[in-house]
């Protein structure tokens, strides 16, 4: 199937009991055992089914069926967001300790993680001059876990080379971790281009309405996890709280997946409601359409900044003169995001002056929503970074950062226009075609 209909039909016929076509919230904490060996079998991971709502929920499996088809994997597991999804995707690699290798180029509160809260507990990030394969093999040695990058940063835009990075994390047998939030995998599937594993945070693009936080991870299946028994014991020695369990040869493809429900969904319990789930497949039926009028809307937009003389700059992978353009060709099929970032002439309080004169477009800090969305980073979402971290980052301080939604472009352009006049004292409205 393809995504349009994988979004609408993946992972859900029609239950036997009442032969419901939407799928059923199924608003319970646990489920009954037929017997004691059966709720044994359950425990020990020897047969499938539900136990407890905080390890797997039918709704939420839902989910995670219709997420890991839409990226091409074996399996998925829906958390509570995507910050968690981000956590349980590093743990699961390095809580052996060891470091994740990244590229700058990161959304504020995932620098945070592994610059300040993963080092507590014993995993070290690092953060490579710039997003290129060979800036981040520089940084790999034998206690790497993983490599890390988004396929398309947030605020910066940058559009990672997926292909090379995977490439030079599996010459030194480890991972490629990719959060694919932007792109989603409408736009980009990465583990076409030698990814390992993909995390979302579904309150974004995915869902698609701004109402409901989730995260997932999905997992190719492709890493072979028994090949490197040195550098991930994890997956290749007994596990005393599972009896002795074997991940690697008890799970085989789905080994990686399987750790991440059995030890960080059992015991951390960031989980996902099945209500959230349920407005998340509601959002995901609608995605396909969604990003093709998201880089529709996105493109004029960015058309109509550049051709303004009040605008100083705007990075938009779009243009053919971005360094990032031959990558968009190869990885997005030329569909440039519709997150991007521009500045006015007149520095940060020409910035700040258009961002408070919005009227339509909101102010704030989500993405990926229907409604067209600004965000000013050095001030809210990158705050925590330096300035120099921030400007390896993408954000400088008259930064705007722009999700553009699925509104009538005439609306959206007239607002752009208007702020910008505020700011700059210039009105020309140009008409988008």
């Amino acid at each position: 199937m393809r995504n349009e209909t994988i979004a609408i039909h993946a992972g859900y016929e029609p239950e036997a009991t009442t032969h419901a076509v939407a799928v059923p919230i199924y608003q319970t904490a646990a489920y009954a055992f037929d017997s004691a060996d059966h709720g044994a079998a359950l425990f020990n991971l020897e047969a499938e089914g539900f136990r407890y709502s905080r390890i797997a929920n039918p709704t939420s499996a839902v989910l995670e069926k219709r997420i890991a088809q839409l990226e091409g994997g074996v399996g998925a597991l829906a958390v509570a967001t995507g910050q968690a999804a981000l956590h349980f995707a590093f743990v699961n690699v390095a809580d052996h300790g060891g470091n994740i290798v990244s590229v700058p180029q990161l959304y504020g509160t995932t620098h945070t993680l592994l610059s300040h809260i993963l080092p507590r507990q014993g995993i070290t990030g690092r953060f490579a001059e710039s997003d290129g394969p060979d800036a981040v093999a520089k940084l790999i040695d034998e206690n790497t876990r993983a490599v890390f990058a988004e396929t398309i940063g947030n605020p910066a835009g940058n559009v990672c080379d997926i292909e090379a990075l995977a490439k030079v994390a599996h010459a030194h047998g480890v991972p490629l971790i990719v959060d694919n939030t932007v792109a989603t995998p409408i736009l980009l599937k990465p583990f076409d281009y030698g990814a390992d594993i993909a995390v979302h945070s579904l309150t974004k693009f995915l869902g698609g309405h701004g109402t409901t936080l989730g995260g997932a991870i999905v997992d190719s299946g492709n890493f072979p996890w028994a090949k490197y028994a040195e550098r991930f014991p994890a997956y290749n020695k007994p596990d005393a709280s599972y009896h002795g369990l074997v991940y690697a040869e008890r799970f085989g493809r789905t080994a990686y997946i399987e750790r991440a429900r059995s030890v960080y969904q059992r015991t951390m319990g960031s989980v996902l409601s099945p209500f959230n789930a349920f407005l998340l497949l509601q959002g995901i039926e609608t995605v396909a359409l969604r990003m093709e009028r998201h880089v529709e809307n996105a493109r004029k937009v960015a058309e109509f900044l550049r051709g303004d003389s009040r605008v100083a700059w705007v990075n938009y992978t779009g243009f053919a003169d971005s360094p990032y353009y031959p990558l968009v060709q190869k990885y997005l099929d030329g569909n440039a995001s519709s997150l991007f970032t521009f500045g006015i002439k007149g520095g940060m309080e020409a910035g700040k002056t258009f961002y408070d004169a919005l009227k339509l477009i909101t102010r704030l800090v989500n993405i990926g929503d229907a409604k067209s969305l600004a965000c000013h980073p050095a001030s809210t979402t990158h705050r925590q970074m330096s300035a120099e971290q921030q400007r390896v980052a993408g954000v400088l301080p008259e930064t705007i950062r722009l999700s553009i939604g699925i509104e009538h472009i005439s609306d959206i352009i007239e607002d752009i226009d208007q702020a910008l006049d505020k700011a700059c004292g210039s009105a020309r409205l140009e008409a988008a075609e």
